[in-house]
């Protein structure tokens, strides 16, 4: 059945910050219109693609009527009457209008929402759903094998970083429900820490905490660890046990407080070595499973070097240094250099090229961990991503805001309505870590 595309359409909306997007709503023949949304990160790497913004006093210069009359004027034109169900081909005459690397000429907002809406058309134009259509997508285009899998959620506690004002260096301290037996248990467990956690914070004085743009507690500290500490604190008092049931995660984003030559933390600048003594010490001393980003998007050298010294030990995510890009987690997998890649599809800019990238990292034995921005809507598409790719893991933020809520509640719908076709990945993707 063909899903010939008969109209694509564009506006600015916002997200969660309160920063213009854009949105694309993109039509086929039989099918009623289907709509996403383009992300936008605050800690973005060099290597990303890029979001085009209009500039000048509107709006402090963030709006995108640039990028949503690329997709009417241009765009537009170039897709209709081609079929939806191609996603290769309508992404790369995507790649093709736009010209340029990094997608900066039409803009990777314009890019990506039309890509995403394109699937979401081809799905309403064929009567399956979302999470069906990029399942035959994953498996005919990308070789996909297996069944689609709920995955399991590494969720923010505690934020820092760009994301959090800057109140601790270490942007993200999260938890992994690895015990938990089923989806639904794991958000119950999440949700039960979440809510022990802001009662510690109050009871060690932090009375008016604010959350982050991801929706973790963003309290004032004294040091990156104390926030180890009083999470494994309301692990404890939800009536958990670290490291059997529940784990530790960090996002480092260290990329934000690399200058030079050296790290610059609180307590003083670190070279890349004593930065992977820390890390190690704390892998040590704690029930930690993964780190994201320990050392910076172009510290190759330290890289290599943590990831020989704690490869075998913990998950070691790059996000700022791959980028969802294949060129670089093949220079990645070439070294050795990590064992993870978060998946980001505003990174790379199309559907086709987020899953291009998911396959190199499966086949090389790199686990893909399907990630959310700091600036998200309602949109659900990496839910269904991460269900139809079978991924495993999946980062969306912590669980006090809705455009948070919408991902989550997502998977819970997948797990209801699946009524146990669609297992629960559990711990099977960082077995390897647990227990060590």
């Amino acid at each position: 059945m063909t899903c010939e595309i008969v109209s694509v359409h564009a506006r600015e909306v916002f997200d969660s910050r309160g920063r213009p997007t854009v949105e694309a709503i993109v039509a086929c023949r039989g099918g009623r219109p289907a709509r996403a949304i383009a992300p936008a990160g605050a800690s973005t790497g060099r290597a990303e693609a890029r979001e085009l913004r209009d500039g000048g006093e509107r709006l402090g210069g963030w709006g995108v009527r640039k990028a949503v009359e690329n997709v009417k004027q241009h765009i537009a034109p170039a897709l209709i009457g081609h079929d939806a169900a191609h996603q290769a081909d309508i992404d790369r005459m995507l790649i093709d209008l736009d010209g340029t690397p990094n997608k900066e000429h039409l803009g990777a907002n314009a890019v990506l929402s039309v890509s995403l809406a394109s699937a979401a058309a081809a799905a309403e134009a064929t009567g399956c759903s979302t999470v069906e259509h990029l399942r035959q997508l994953w498996q005919v285009e990308h070789r996909g094998e297996g069944s689609p899998l709920l995955p399991l959620p590494m969720v923010n506690m505690i934020s820092g970083g760009l994301h959090a004002g800057g109140q601790l260096e270490f942007q993200d301290f999260l938890i992994v429900p690895v015990g938990a037996a089923a989806y639904s248990q794991a958000l119950e467990w999440i949700v039960t820490v979440y809510q022990q956690l802001g009662r510690v914070l109050r009871a060690a004085g932090h009375e008016a905490v604010l959350v982050g743009d991801e929706g973790g507690y963003g309290p004032k500290l004294s040091s990156n660890e104390q926030a180890i500490e009083l999470i494994l604190q309301a692990i404890e008092v939800a009536g958990l046990r670290p490291g059997e049931e529940m784990a530790l995660a960090l996002d480092v984003a260290a990329t934000h407080f690399f200058h030079k030559d050296s790290y610059h933390l609180r307590d003083g600048r670190r070279t890349a070595r004593q930065m992977i003594e820390l890390l190690s010490d704390w892998v040590q001393r704690y029930p930690m499973i993964s780190i994201e980003d320990p050392l910076a998007e172009d510290d190759w050298d330290g890289w290599h070097a943590i990831s020989q010294q704690l490869g075998e030990r913990v998950q070691l995510i790059g996000d700022d240094l791959f980028a969802t890009n294949p060129e670089r987690l093949r220079r990645g997998i070439n070294t050795k250099t990590a064992n993870a890649v978060l998946i980001k599809l505003n990174q790379i800019g199309t559907l086709t090229e987020t899953m291009e990238t998911m396959r190199i990292a499966v086949d090389a034995g790199y686990r893909p961990v399907i990630s959310a921005r700091s600036g998200e809507t309602e949109d659900v598409t990496i839910a269904d991503l991460a269900v139809a790719t079978g991924a495993g893991q999946i980062k969306i933020g912590s669980v006090a805001r809705s455009e948070r809520l919408a991902k989550y509640n997502q998977l819970l719908r997948w797990e209801d309505e699946s009524q146990g076709r669609w297992a629960f990945a559990g711990r099977a993707p960082v077995a390897r870590w647990c227990g060590k």
